[in-house]
C-alpha cells in the first residue's frame, strides 16, 4: 500500500464546489462505480462534486446512483475545462497515467490544483501530489471503501455510495471468481450488503440487460472467429471491421468477450482483437503466471493487470494477429 493522503474531510468541506472526480477512457464498472460513489458519498457529506470523464461508457451503467449529473469531456470540452482550471482537488480514480484520460490528462496536468491518485494498476506516474494506491487489490472501488473508512468519515456511506463500491467489487473480480479477490474484498461486500445492497439486484442491472444484438455479436465470435492456438494454451479470437459494422457495436457490447476463451478446458492465456479503424484494439486474460502485463508492454505498446491487460496497434488486423502469433511463442514457458 502507497498511503500519503494529507487531506481531511474538513480540508475537502472547505473546498466544496471545487472538487473533481475522474477515471479512464471507456470507464467501466469499477472506473464508474469508484467515481459515483465517491460523487455520493461527498453529496451525502455535503460537499459540491463533478464527476468529468472523458468518454462514454456502457449503457449497462447508467442505473448507477449520480449517473444524471456526469458530464463527458469530449462532449462538453470548454465547460469541463472551466471545471478543471477552478479545481482545488482531483481524484484521479482507476488509472494512474495522464495518457488513459486523452486530452483531459493535458488540463489536469496544467492544474494548480491537489492531484489525488486512488488506483490498483501496476507502474504508476508521477503525476500525483497525495495517493492511496494498492497494486494488485480487487478494485478501486475496494480501495475508495477503505480510503472513506481510513481516513474521511464512514457514516456518511450508504445504500447508494453502496450500490456504486459494490458494482466495482463485481466487475473487476468477474463476480469474485478472480484470483485478485481476497477476503477484504469479501468483507467490503458484506458490509455494502448490510447497508441495503442487493446482489442479485445489481447483478441483474449489469450483466441481465444485453442488446440483441451483442448476443448475436458473442455467437459470431465464439462460431467464426475463435482459433485455439499453441497447443489448445492459446485462445484468439477476432472481430473485423466489418463485424463491428454489421453487429453496429456500441460502447460496451464486447465486455468480457475475451474472458469466454478462458472457459475452453486447457487453455491459459485468451486474447481478442478488434479492428476499431485506425487502431486495433486488445485483450488479453490469463490464469495462473502468465504475465499479461509484460506480454502487452513489451509486444504492443500496453499494460495492466498481471492477468488481465490491454494494447493497441496501428497495424491492420492480420497483420496484428500475425504479430501475436509470433510473439506468444517467447512466452511459451508460462503456458
Amino acid at each position: 500500500m502507497q498511503d500519503t493522503i494529507r487531506h481531511n474531510l474538513k480540508q475537502l468541506e472547505k473546498n466544496s464546489g471545487r472538487i473533481i472526480i475522474t477515471a479512464h477512457h471507456k470507464p467501466d464498472g469499477d472506473a464508474m462505480g469508484s467515481s459515483l460513489g465517491l460523487y455520493q458519498y461527498f453529496k451525502n457529506a455535503g460537499i459540491d462534486s463533478k464527476v468529468i470523464v472523458p468518454t462514454d461508457y456502457a449503457s449497462n451503467l447508467n442505473w448507477l446512483p449520480g449517473n444524471k449529473d456526469v458530464k463527458i469531456y469530449e462532449e462538453n470540452t470548454e465547460s469541463c475545462d472551466a471545471d478543471i482550471a477552478n479545481a482545488a482537488y482531483i481524484f484521479c480514480l482507476d488509472f494512474n497515467a495522464l495518457t488513459r484520460i486523452n486530452e483531459m490528462g493535458k488540463m489536469v496536468r496544467a492544474s494548480s490544483a491537489t492531484i489525488i491518485m486512488i488506483d490498483h494498476h501496476q507502474n504508476p506516474e508521477d503525476f500525483d501530489h497525495e495517493r492511496f494506491v494498492e497494486i494488485g487489490a480487487s478494485s478501486t472501488c475496494e480501495l475508495i471503501y477503505r480510503y472513506i473508512n481510513e481516513h474521511l468519515d464512514s457514516t456518511f456511506v450508504d445504500e447508494k455510495v453502496g450500490q456504486c463500491i459494490y458494482t466495482g467489487l463485481i466487475t473487476d473480480t468477474g463476480s469474485f471468481r478472480f484470483s485478485s479477490t481476497t477476503s477484504t474484498t469479501i468483507r467490503t461486500a458484506a458490509d455494502l450488503m448490510d447497508l441495503g445492497v442487493v446482489p442479485d439486484k445489481i447483478y441483474r442491472s449489469l450483466f441481465d440487460q444485453n442488446r440483441l444484438e451483442r448476443l448475436q455479436l458473442l455467437g459470431h465470435l465464439l462460431s467464426n472467429n475463435l482459433e485455439i492456438i499453441e497447443d489448445g494454451k492459446i485462445a484468439l479470437g477476432y472481430l473485423s471491421l466489418q463485424d463491428v459494422e454489421r453487429f453496429n457495436i456500441i460502447t460496451g457490447d464486447t465486455e468480457g468477450f475475451v474472458n469466454y476463451g478462458l472457459g475452453i478446458s486447457g487453455v491459459k492465456m485468451s486474447a481478442l482483437f478488434i479492428d476499431r479503424g485506425p487502431i486495433v484494439k486488445m485483450s488479453f486474460r490469463s490464469t495462473d503466471t502468465f504475465p499479461c502485463n509484460i506480454f502487452s508492454s513489451e509486444n504492443f505498446n500496453g499494460g495492466g493487470h498481471k492477468n488481465a491487460a490491454g494494447g493497441a496497434s496501428h497495424e491492420n488486423l492480420q497483420q496484428t494477429i500475425d504479430k501475436f502469433k509470433a510473439a506468444i511463442k517467447n512466452y511459451r514457458a508460462y503456458l
